[in-house]
């Protein structure tokens, strides 16, 4: 049975608090998250569609009994959002847009299963990528890791922001406020709102059966985005590029579980920085 935390977010809400066996369902939510990812990685190459990409993301995740929690969803028409460069979030797959060498690709994909979200992203290097570029994907990596480092029961909200603002401060790199992670569970984008800046000590209280996002956009450039005028691109508005990872995370009695963490989950700390 799901209760409500003890204390509300900056919003005002408060969170659910999962028991044993809605943290299983979101455990197979986040697998097939992570599997879906994994499937679709080998595919991203010089030449290939946002669209092609898609369509495998979707196909695989019906096979393995999910659906796309994003088809639908507020009018989205996809099974992933794939954001290239300086697309910050929400990229709309497309027949003509193809990746080409030195690109950067968001993917993020969200599977439904029995009625529970896995959501997870990944950025992608395209063929041989300049040396500024992997820094800022591994940056963001790192960044994502420092917040869910952060994950324990008694924690605050804030030191999840406090640790992604400090690492992306000691690399130079801004962090995109734009844009937070959410809790997630039976609702897509639930309480609370996580932010990836902050102070430590400070925000809600986190408990044990807590399940949320943690997904930090990290550019070169400076705070600032726009939409475009299709209601759902969000570009970073000096065109500078962004990159994001994301991980669904459950609190436990003892610190943090990753969800959506995979046993072949690549890893830019492995990437050729000579």
């Amino acid at each position: 049975m799901t209760r409500l935390s003890i204390e509300a977010d900056d919003t005002g809400r408060h969170t659910p608090i999962h028991g044993p066996e809605a943290i299983a369902a979101l455990r197979e939510a986040g697998r097939i998250a992570a599997l879906t990812l994994d499937h679709i990685a080998p595919l991203i190459r010089p030449g290939i569609s946002t669209a092609e990409i898609d369509h495998e993301a979707d196909a695989f995740m019906r096979a393995a009994g999910a659906v796309a929690a994003t088809i639908g969803y507020k009018g989205y028409a996809h099974a992933s959002c794939i954001s290239i460069n300086h697309v910050a979030a929400h990229g709309i797959p497309s027949d003509t847009k193809r990746l080409k060498a030195g690109d950067i690709v968001n993917v993020d994909v969200t599977p439904l299963v029995d009625g529970w979200h896995g959501d997870t992203s990944r950025t992608f290097g395209v063929g041989r990528l300049p040396l500024k570029l992997k820094r800022l994907v591994l940056a963001t990596f790192e960044a994502m890791w420092a917040g869910i480092d952060a994950v324990r029961p008694g924690a605050r909200l804030g030191d999840i922001g406090a640790a992604i603002q400090a690492r992306a401060a000691a690399d130079r790199l801004t962090v995109l406020t734009s844009f937070c992670g959410h809790g997630t569970g039976r609702i897509f984008h639930d309480a609370p709102q996580v932010l990836h800046v902050g102070r430590a000590g400070d925000g809600m209280l986190l408990e044990p059966g807590m399940v949320f996002t943690i997904e930090p956009m990290l550019t070169t450039g400076r705070d600032r985005t726009t939409i475009l005028p299709d209601g759902w691109t969000a570009v970073t508005a000096d065109r500078a590029p962004t990159a994001q990872f994301e991980h669904t995370v459950a609190v436990t009695e003892t610190g943090v579980e990753v969800l959506t963490l995979s046993p072949d989950d690549p890893s830019p700390r492995s990437w050729n920085f000579d």
